[in-house]
């Protein structure tokens, strides 16, 4: 059984976080978290498919693939830390020192994390005494957990936060609880996303990473804001085994258990990304149903949510059916367009918009007072077979130029 609750990063027994200023960012507000738990976790983790990658991210690599540990997270916002050559290497290692010092931890065991402007090197003297004056104010409360989460967004408006319990066979309740950051340049595979779970359950590292991975195709890379594939995306899970349960090592109903928490967390985080896309006003959602794989599912519904133009018909409330077909049809993906349904949904209502080749006959000011919401859903019925997917995104408004027409200044 698993149920969400209140929390974050600390739900989880055995963490510890906290987030401060250490005059990273220009206009001085908070841009360093620490995380840290009381004792070594299995660690897993994914990452940019950018093929030019930050240096955190190889740092993190690393550490998860050659290790499979780590104890503690060091996250800057302001600064990428991308395209830093052997310097951006270095500051890694220098972060991860000077955590091992404040927070008596190993360096090897140090993840660490930035997001921010790419071609930037980080000021390691602010850094170093950020880490330095944060690290005696780390907590266990729901507080200093929502104190990292706001200390990791750049151009978020709002901090991301989620927390389930999960009861296991043996009757054992473990927690999984999360914080992540996104908002730009946000695309599948993964997006400007850093997100750090941490749960007390007893699970091996292969099976950590089995269910990371199974899981992360499901949620963070169905989503998109914007088209661009960022060079810092870093998904890690700790696990600590704080919960004794009976360590999952294997398939079954216990690891059934873990993944669906951990679906559940991502999926959560996924679409608060999306509903916080840069100049957004609301969550859009792609469902397609009876398609005839879950691969052509999962395509048609991302080709849905990319698509600039029907970004656009949403911001504008506007029932504009030809470019959610249009998208659709350049998918790649092989279906009779004489055979679709498209239906839009919001707490205003449901209506069928398209249907066997052509418009239906339905009413315009209920289609736009449906696409006036903050949440909005289209269903895209392809009567081709049974599998569906969901992807997740937002509008396309002027906010989102204006938002990175000036990000670097």
């Amino acid at each position: 059984m698993v149920e969400m609750i209140a929390g974050g990063i600390t739900a989880a027994k055995g963490f510890m976080a906290t987030g401060g200023a250490a005059g990273i960012k220009k206009n001085g507000k908070d841009d360093l978290a620490l995380i840290k738990c009381e004792k070594m976790c299995t660690a897993a983790g994914t990452f940019t498919s950018n093929r030019v990658k930050a240096a955190p991210v190889m740092w993190d690599k690393k550490i998860v693939t050659e290790k499979g540990h780590a104890q503690a997270v060091v996250i800057n916002s302001g600064i990428a830390n991308a395209c830093t050559g052997e310097q951006g290497l270095a500051s890694c290692k220098a972060s991860a020192e000077a955590v091992s010092e404040a927070m008596g931890v190993p360096a090897d065991a140090v993840l660490c994390a930035s997001t921010g402007v790419i071609g930037q090197q980080l000021p390691m003297d602010k850094m170093a005494s950020g880490i330095r004056a944060l690290a005696p104010s780390l907590g266990d409360t729901l507080e200093d957990g929502h104190k990292a989460a706001c200390a990791i967004m750049t151009t978020d408006r709002v901090p991301k936060e989620i927390a389930v319990s999960m009861t296991f066979s043996d009757g054992t309740t473990a927690t999984l609880g999360g914080i992540c950051k996104g908002s730009g340049m946000i695309h599948p595979n993964m997006c400007t996303m850093i997100c750090i779970l941490g749960t007390d359950a007893a699970i091996s590292r292969d099976m950590l990473q089995k269910a990371l991975s199974s899981v992360v195709p499901e949620t963070f890379n169905m989503v998109s804001v914007d088209g661009d594939t960022s060079t810092n995306d870093t998904c890690v899970v700790l696990a600590n085994g704080l919960a004794e349960n009976a360590a999952i090592t294997e398939e079954g109903e216990d690891y059934d258990t873990f993944r669906e928490a951990l679906l559940i967390c991502c999926t959560t985080l996924a679409k608060k990304m999306a509903k916080d896309g840069e100049g957004a006003t609301c969550l859009f959602e792609c469902e397609v149903t009876d398609a005839a794989s879950q691969k052509d599912a999962k395509v048609l519904a991302r080709s849905v949510v990319s698509s600039t133009l029907t970004k656009a018909a949403i911001a504008g409330h506007d029932a504009n059916w030809g470019r959610i077909l249009c998208a659709l049809g350049y998918s790649g993906v092989d279906f009779d367009p004489e055979n679709v349904d498209l239906t839009i949904t919001s707490s205003a209502g449901t209506v069928l918009i398209f249907t066997k080749g052509n418009a239906t006959d339905y009413s315009e000011d209920k289609a736009t007072e449906i696409l006036s919401q903050d949440e909005i859903r289209c269903i895209c019925d392809m009567h081709m077979g049974d599998a569906s997917a969901s992807a997740w995104g937002c509008d396309l408004t002027h906010e989102y130029v204006n938002i990175n027409a000036d990000y670097r200044s």
